[in-house]
Order: structure tokens, then C-alpha cells, then sequence
């Protein structure tokens, strides 16, 4: 039978690369090291009352959740110093590599995106997200969801989105050089590595309809759709930081690398 969820997401002009499992709960990242935590992860998001279909999930048969955890890293040929002061600017960056999604400032230091059309048998919804990059604190950059300012009344209980992610700056020694590219210029460069993780959890109310179709399909169906989002979105989102950053800095960027999940 075939899969009751499509998915239309801005067309990407990076290699395909084969889908594999998203790395579900990792309790450490591929250094060996344990997986930084993101700060307000389990907080209640400001500003947000006890509504939504995360709240109604137990009770209501039609709404599914999805969840899942990622974790990959980034390569920069530049001291973690360096790094940090980029991330921290990145009211410069963000909206431009973040293209072809819808991206729209929310104050100071938030973003409303457009995560592309989702859909399934004719239900079709476009969900949109608000994230907030906060400042960096001893090498550890977080990213919230946080209200929007404005929603379409027609998805109001349709979809709920929580996004809680981290970025941690591990300037690389000699201990590390496997993990970093090994081209002529690294020889003479600092290196630090980017270690993100994310903890996604999506909640979306199906038509009744779709109730005749088994609970398994249902959620197998949604959990392979949420890693390819996420694997899709990540790498482009992970390239166009790396070309920006090093261009921005004359430095060579470091050759593109399989995503770990």
C-alpha cells in the first residue's frame, strides 16, 4: 500500500543521497561525547497556555504524534571565538541560507518558517513554525519554538510543532582529526566543529477518513516522512551556513559530508 503522506518541499540542487533511520533518542553524539542538552527543552514555551493538539493527543483518536531526535555536526575552518561571533550575528545569515523557505523576522531574534506543503489523499497543509535563536552560553546555542504573532485561523488545531535544538562549539585538537576534512589547508587552519542536536515533535489532526487506515501505517508512515523533512532541510540548511561562513571570512570551505542519519 502506499505511503498516505506526500510531501512538496522547495526543490534542493545538492547530490541525493540515500534515507536512512533518524537516530531516535541518542544518548551521545559521534565523538563519544555526550549530546548537549538544549536549554528550556522541557519548559513550557512563553507566553503558551495548556492548548493545542498536544494536549488533546491522548483523547482525541484522529490527532498523531511524530517525534523524533537528530544529531549531526558542521565543520568550520575557524576557532570556536570566530564561530561563536558568527552564529551570534545571525540576523546577517539566517534568512538568506535558510532560502527557498518562507522566512520571516519575529523580534529581535526570531524567525517564522514556512516549512513547506504536507499532505495526504487530498488533506494538504502548510505548516509554518516559530523559532527563536538565542545568545550563545559557554559555547551552547539554542534554538526554541516560540508563538507566532499571527497564524491562519483554517490550521488553528490542525498541526502543533515543538522544536527544541542545540549547537555546541567543539574547537578540534589533534584528537579530533577524524572527524575533520584532511585537505592541504588544514594543516594551517583551526578547526571547530558544530555539534548540533534536535528534539522534533510534530502533532497533526487527520481527517476522519484516514481512520480506516490502520493506526501502524498511519504512524510508520508519518515517522519516515519527519526524517526525511529533517534530513532534507538540515543538510541544505548545514551547506549554505558553511559556503556563507567561509566566504564571508575568504576561507575555503571544507568538502560536503554525508549527514549522520
Amino acid at each position: 500500500m502506499p505511503s498516505p503522506f506526500l510531501v512538496s518541499t522547495p526543490t534542493i540542487d545538492s547530490p541525493a543521497e540515500p534515507d536512512r533511520p533518524g537516530v531516535q533518542n541518542p544518548a551521545a553524539l559521534s565523538s563519544g561525547q555526550e549530546a548537549p542538552t538544549p536549554r528550556h527543552a522541557h519548559a513550557q514555551r512563553r507566553g503558551e497556555e495548556k492548548e493545542g493538539l498536544r494536549y488533546a493527543f491522548d483523547s482525541d483518536k484522529q490527532v498523531f504524534r511524530y517525534a523524533s531526535a537528530f544529531s549531526d555536526l558542521m565543520e568550520m575552518r575557524a576557532p570556536a571565538a570566530v564561530v561563536g561571533g558568527y552564529l551570534d550575528e545571525h540576523q546577517l545569515w539566517f534568512q538568506s541560507c535558510a532560502r527557498p523557505m518562507d522566512v520571516t523576522p519575529l523580534g529581535e531574534r526570531g524567525y517564522v518558517l514556512s516549512l513547506g506543503r504536507f499532505g495526504n489523499f487530498g488533506f494538504e497543509v502548510e505548516p509554518t513554525i516559530g523559532l527563536e535563536l538565542l545568545p550563545g552560553d559557554n559555547g551552547v546555542y539554542s534554538i526554541i519554538t516560540v508563538p507566532q504573532t499571527s497564524i491562519d485561523p483554517a490550521l488553528i488545531g490542525v498541526y502543533d510543532v515543538d522544536f527544541n535544538a542545540s549547537l555546541r562549539l567543539d574547537e578540534a585538537g589533534p584528537e579530533r582529526s577524524h572527524e575533520l576534512s584532511h585537505e592541504d589547508v588544514d594543516r594551517l587552519m583551526a578547526h571547530t566543529l558544530v555539534r548540533w542536536q534536535l528534539d522534533l515533535d510534530v502533532w497533526i489532526r487527520l481527517p476522519s477518513m484516514l481512520a480506516l487506515l490502520p493506526d501502524g501505517l498511519l504512524q510508520s508512515s508519518g515517522d519516515h516522512l519527519l526524517r526525511q523533512i529533517v534530513r532534507q532541510i538540515s543538510r541544505r540548511l548545514t551547506w549554505k551556513v558553511q559556503e556563507d561562513f567561509h566566504a564571508r571570512h575568504g576561507i575555503p570551505c571544507p568538502p560536503r559530508r554525508r549527514a549522520q542519519f
